[in-house]
């Protein structure tokens, strides 16, 4: 068991909802762990996409003042009562509840706690743990797919895309990704995409049925909501599947059931990540697998950007400017070697 006496870190916080700048990098005052709770110095901590929401107060936290995150990877320098499978030293990463990642050090209960391989970077862990469990989610649960499936992945080049795109080849399918720079695409195409869509040069409807011949796709994959999601509507086959990951451009639209069958025989999901997460029955294997995964090369993170977390402005920037691929990750300035951004 840890000591009783807290400790100091380095966080951003919020007191009020808005625009990146609303952010503040603060000391603040980290006490004990609690019952079932570790204590965690981190090495890296993810930034994603969650976190503007959070911020903007479209998904509020708890209460202002209040931080952010819910991804990071570390050790644990502190244990509280009845922690059983956790000890000091152990590498750790996780992707979950409560709000708070954004921090040189915190207490997290072990609920959804996940024991890190010596193999697999801090790094890694904070820009594969969330997007890496929601892939999982999607391929092996939300949808079951094979040879010979073809596929739409909007966003192609992103952090999640660049995994999805990945796993998807695993099982076989023929992937077409969109994108909007040369960059990304040629990150999108040696990572396993079959087909590229210039989305600003060719409307997407127009480019998947060329590809395709009319026949459209098995699945959709998109996180961008509002007309995108209407739009892809129209690129399914008969008994397609549209899968929304979040709503980035417009938010999530209404869509009637009329639309959707009997004749065009279509299927929506918008899963929940969290949800998955928390009723897992073997959380640890799943992310084992992805781990795994990485180790045998049949997956590779990417990390489009690192920033020392009194920097978290400039991630949350550059995130919702477009102007990332792959996943950005934040890494304490007591971590961060000098020079760093």
């Amino acid at each position: 068991m840890g000591a009783t006496m807290g400790s100091n870190a380095n966080a951003i916080m919020i007191h009020e909802y808005g625009p990146s700048d609303v952010m503040k990098y603060e000391s603040i005052h980290i006490g004990p762990p609690k019952d079932n709770e570790v204590q965690i110095q981190h090495g890296a901590i993810g930034v994603n996409f969650l976190d503007t929401y959070n911020r903007e107060g479209i998904f509020p936290v708890p209460e202002l003042p209040w931080g952010l995150g819910v991804e990071g990877a570390g050790q644990v320098i502190k244990t509280g009562k009845n922690v059983r499978n956790f000890k000091v030293g152990d590498r750790v990463t996780y992707a979950s509840r409560p709000i708070g990642s954004y921090a040189s050090v915190r207490n997290l209960p072990t609920d959804y706690l996940l024991h890190l391989p010596d193999d697999i970077s801090y790094e890694q862990a904070a820009a594969v743990t969330l997007q890496g469990l929601t892939v999982h989610m999607l391929v092996e649960h939300v949808t079951r797919l094979g040879d010979g499936d073809s596929i739409l992945v909007h966003a192609a080049a992103g952090g999640l895309g660049l995994l999805l795109v990945q796993w998807l080849k695993t099982k076989g399918c023929t992937v077409i990704g969109t994108v909007g720079s040369s960059e990304k695409a040629e990150l999108a195409r040696e990572n396993g995409c079959d087909h590229i869509i210039f989305y600003k040069e060719e409307p997407f409807v127009e480019a998947v049925n060329r590809l395709t011949g009319g026949s459209g796709v098995n699945v959709v994959f998109e996180g961008l909501g509002g007309d995108i999601f209407h739009e892809s509507l129209e690129v399914l086959k008969p008994f397609g599947h549209i899968v929304n990951l979040g709503q980035v451009a417009e938010g999530l639209p209404e869509v009637s059931l009329a639309r959707l069958g009997p004749v065009a025989s279509l299927t929506v999901s918008v899963p929940g990540v969290f949800a998955y997460i928390t009723q897992h029955p073997d959380l640890q294997g799943a992310a084992d697998l992805i781990f795994e995964k990485i180790l045998k090369k049949e997956l590779k993170v990417h990390i489009g950007g690192a920033y020392s977390l009194s920097k978290a402005k400039e991630a949350h920037d550059a995130l919702e400017q477009r102007k990332t691929v792959g996943s950005l990750i934040l890494i304490p300035d007591e971590e961060a070697p000098d020079g760093f951004i």
